[in-house]
């Protein structure tokens, strides 16, 4: 076992800009290539190294995941975790796996309030991401919580299956198949506690030091940084009308291994990707033999046209990882959502997902599956269709009412948010500072943006307001936006001509 002593000499730094994850993994690998750790030497328990080091357990989960990946440690059935013999052939110089060329590094910035999650009752007017809490169906779902919270089944007491619980698993396969036209069966279904988690498995799981990940830009930020953790490289792709550039993608080359795409309705600017863009997109994913990570946030509320079926359901060759969530459709508090996996990635995705924290909380887990068979989740899904559809009409006449030469309004036509332009002498993040003075939340356009070509405007969630206040919301945002408008000069000199 690993004396105390080397572990103490392992260089770690709390107050370093670089994570924690990464100065484990920078100081077992440095360890273990000079000598001090040889061999076949059996290495403290993540569990006990994370409680030497007074951490939580997840940055040495990530450290040991990599040196397991890249050859230095195998794992032990039943024995434990293990310099590995013979080592790995490394030769020549070594960019950091954290932080690779080009790559983007996670600000150590504390985040702005708009970046926060809202918090208690106090929403605000604006903010994305927010269902209509006050409609959910509260007595319902509690009833079901108490029921099984009551039982007393010791199986609810024990550890879970680290896919999730079978039961939600099938519940989520049946309905994704009836209504996002999802090919799936509940063996290519895991549950996580959201989609950053469903993204940070997917770049473990395909992303080596070599891959470029390709994203859309503009794009959700969230997302950006959930890949970053891997040792890619980000390649801001840029999104057009019809959906991701996928000539972008092709000029990339074998290199390019992953695409994260939101094709239902495009986070942020709220497009649908076209069929044929589609259809390009999957022939690059077989071609390139690369993947394509599907997030169907928000694709259940479409008010305009015919539903959208996924981009999965047109997927012939199992290239697509289909990503979605509960915290906009029921509530963010119940920090589940779920990952439909290619079957040729299944274990290879179960046993990362089992390595992070092992597996998602049973009681809400089985509380969820009674709600989705038993019909209750697609009644409450209708009806929120039709509230949504009210608050979003709610917004757009207000809009075009006392707004119009100060904001121009993007799609409409899906979602819990809208985008409208600013005029290109107005900084949307000013306009975000001083809207939160005054209890509005609306997200800046241009940080969305990854590359150059950021375009000025603002990100309205109309999903957790009634209609009065977001009437009232863009009466006060329009006067805000006018008062940081530049003052318009001109030449006030006159030309006297004979």
């Amino acid at each position: 076992m690993l004396s105390a002593g080397l572990v103490a000499s392992i260089p770690f730094d709390r107050e370093s800009s670089v994570p924690f994850y990464a100065q484990i993994y920078s100081g077992f690998r440095t360890a273990i290539l000079s000598g001090r750790l040889g061999p076949g030497e059996r290495l403290p328990s993540t569990r006990s190294l994370a409680t030497e080091l007074a951490i939580s357990r997840l940055p040495v989960l990530m450290a040991f995941q990599q040196l397991l990946s890249e050859g230095y440690l195998v794992g032990k059935v039943g024995s434990g975790t293990y310099v590995a013999d013979p080592l790995p052939n490394v030769t020549g110089a070594r960019v950091p796996w954290w932080r690779p060329a080009n790559k983007p590094v996670i600000a150590d910035a504390p985040p702005t309030a708009t970046e926060r999650p809202a918090v208690g009752g106090a929403q605000g007017v604006f903010r994305t991401g927010i269902p209509a809490l006050d409609r959910f169906p509260h007595e319902g779902f509690a009833r079901v919580v108490r029921r099984h919270a009551a039982d007393r089944s010791v199986d609810l007491l024990g550890y879970g299956d680290p896919a999730g619980y079978l039961p939600l698993r099938d519940a989520i396969a049946t309905y994704l198949r009836s209504a996002r036209a999802v090919n799936c069966d509940a063996g290519q279904v895991l549950i996580v506690s959201g989609s950053q988690m469903a993204l940070q498995i997917a770049a473990m799981a395909l992303v080596s030091a070599n891959s470029v990940v390709c994203v859309e830009d503009p794009g959700y930020r969230f997302a950006r940084r959930a890949i970053a953790l891997s040792p890619g490289t980000i390649a801001p792709i840029a999104v057009d009308d019809m959906g991701i550039n996928v000539s972008s993608l092709v000029r990339l080359g074998t290199r390019a291994r992953l695409a994260y795409v939101t094709p239902s309705h495009q986070y942020p600017l709220g497009v649908a990707m076209t069929a044929s863009r589609r259809s390009a997109l999957l022939e690059w994913a077989q071609t390139q033999d690369a993947w394509i990570v599907e997030d169907d946030y928000d694709g259940q509320f479409r008010y305009s046209g015919g539903p959208l079926g996924s981009l999965r359901g047109m997927d012939r060759n199992d290239r697509v990882i289909y990503v979605g969530t509960f915290s906009t459709v029921l509530f963010p508090a119940l920090r589940l959502g779920y990952v439909v996996v290619p079957q040729t990635l299944v274990n290879r995705f179960i046993r990362i997902r089992q390595s992070i924290d092992l597996f998602s909380p049973l009681l809400y887990q089985v509380a969820l599956a009674d709600f989705l068979s038993s019909g209750q989740f697609t009644r409450h899904l209708r009806s929120m269709r039709n509230v949504y559809r009210a608050r979003r009409d709610a917004l757009v006449q207000a809009l075009e009412t006392s707004a119009d030469d100060v904001m121009q309004l993007g799609n409409t036509d899906a979602g819990l948010h809208l985008v409208t332009y600013l005029p290109e002498d107005v900084d949307d993040r000013e306009v975000v500072r001083r809207a939160e003075r005054q209890g509005m939340y609306p997200r800046p356009l241009s940080t969305c943006y990854a590359g150059d070509t950021a375009r000025t405007g603002l990100l309205l969630g109309f999903g957790g307001s009634d209609e009065t206040t977001l009437a009232s919301g863009v009466y006060a945002l329009s006067a805000l936006v006018r008062t940081l408008r530049r003052p318009i000069t001109s030449d006030r000199s006159v030309r006297i001509t004979n």
